[in-house]
């Protein structure tokens, strides 16, 4: 149960951000929109505390599982890139380049979560 609570938290999280970017490039203002500066945080702390209690319960940890560590720090690489995107990327170039990022880091993510095999090897 768990496993699908995590995965539709990763779901709902890539639509929300694909969402905020497509308003970020054509729609700026629906931004201001309350439900759009709280349910992200909502989902993504969901997702993370998902992700900590998989960990535990299967006893997962990324000093001893390469792959976990990849996956982790791909996360963050996921966060950086989203929030320059989404705050920081001032042209439109810059906001596809730093979107379609994210993307490609997302779908490292679940490469690794999938094959559970680490890039690095």
């Amino acid at each position: 149960m768990l496993i699908f609570a995590h995965m539709l938290c990763v779901s709902l999280s890539v639509v929300l951000f694909s969402y905020r970017w497509l308003l970020v490039m054509w729609a700026p203002y629906h931004l201001e929109k309350k439900w759009l500066k709280i349910l992200p945080h909502i989902i993504d702390t969901l997702l993370l505390t998902c992700g900590i209690a998989l960990m535990l319960q299967r006893s997962l940890f990324p000093s001893t599982i390469d792959w976990l560590a990849e996956k982790l720090i791909a996360v963050v690489i996921y966060i950086a890139v989203g929030f320059y995107t989404l705050k920081f990327a001032s042209t439109k170039r810059g906001k596809i380049f730093g979107y379609l990022g994210a993307m490609l880091t997302m779908l490292t993510i679940i490469y690794l979560a999938l094959t559970k095999q680490s890039l690095m090897s």
